[in-house]
C-alpha cells in the first residue's frame, strides 16, 4: 500500500547543505537555532522534526563536510604515488578547498567547534575526534610506505603525521584570516622542504637495496 500523509515542505539534503555552510562560517557556539532555521528556509518545528536538535544537525553537517570537502583532499592523497607526494597533495588540495570562492574559508572541522565551552562538551569532543582522523589518515599512508620499504623502518610516522596535521590546522586559520591561495601554496612547499634537510631530515631514506 502506498504511504500517505503530508510530504516534507523542504528538501532535507539542501537544508543540510545550508546548515553546513552556516556552521562552517559562524561556528557551533555562536550559531542559534533561529539562525539555522532562517538560513534553511524552514521553521524551528520542521528543523527539530528533521534533525532532532542543533547538535544532531551539527553532527550531520560535519558528516556532509567530510564526504564532500574533506574527501576531495583524501582522494588527492590516495592518487599520489609516494608518501611525500601524498602529503603534499593533501596539503595543496586542502589549500584549494580552504580558499574556494563562494564558500567559507578554512576547514569546518578545525574551526566550527573551537570556541565550545563545557556546556557543549559533547560537541567539542566530537569535533576533536573528527580532527584526529586527519592525523590517522596521514600516519596510515606513512606506515604503508614503511611497510613497502619506501621509507626507512625506523621512520617516526607518528611524529611526522603530527607535524603535518598541525601545519594543516594552521593553514586553515591562515585561510580564515584572509591569506591568499598562492601564499598558502608557497607555505606548503616550505613545509614539504622540511621532509629532507641538511640539519636532519624529518623522514629518513630507506636503505638502498
Amino acid at each position: 500500500m502506498a504511504r500517505t500523509g503530508r510530504p516534507r515542505a523542504f528538501d532535507r539534503d539542501a537544508a543540510l547543505h545550508t546548515a553546513m555552510l552556516v556552521f562552517w562560517e559562524r561556528g557551533y557556539a555562536t550559531t542559534s537555532t533561529t539562525d539555522l532555521s532562517t538560513a534553511m528556509g524552514i521553521n524551528p518545528p520542521s528543523l527539530y522534526a528533521a534533525f532532532k536538535n542543533k547538535e544532531m544537525l551539527f553532527r550531520e553537517a560535519i558528516g556532509l563536510y567530510e564526504r564532500t570537502e574533506a574527501e576531495a583532499s583524501r582522494q588527492a592523497m590516495d592518487r599520489a604515488p609516494t608518501a611525500r607526494e601524498a602529503v603534499a597533495a593533501l596539503l595543496h588540495e586542502s589549500v584549494d578547498r580552504f580558499t574556494t570562492e563562494g564558500k567559507p574559508r578554512g576547514c569546518m572541522i578545525v574551526l566550527a567547534a573551537t570556541n565550545c565551552t563545557a556546556d557543549h562538551e559533547s560537541v567539542r569532543d566530537f569535533a576533536l575526534r573528527c580532527r584526529a582522523g586527519t592525523k590517522t589518515t596521514i600516519q596510515a599512508r606513512l606506515d604503508a610506505a614503511v611497510h613497502t620499504g619506501e621509507l626507512a623502518a625506523d621512520t617516526d610516522t607518528d611524529r611526522i603525521a603530527a607535524f603535518y596535521t598541525t601545519f594543516l590546522n594552521g593553514l586553515s586559520l591562515q585561510a580564515r584570516d584572509g591569506a591568499d591561495r598562492a601564499q598558502l601554496h608557497g607555505l606548503v612547499d616550505m613545509a614539504m622542504a622540511v621532509w629532507h634537510t641538511p640539519a636532519g631530515p624529518l623522514v629518513g631514506a630507506a636503505p638502498a637495496g
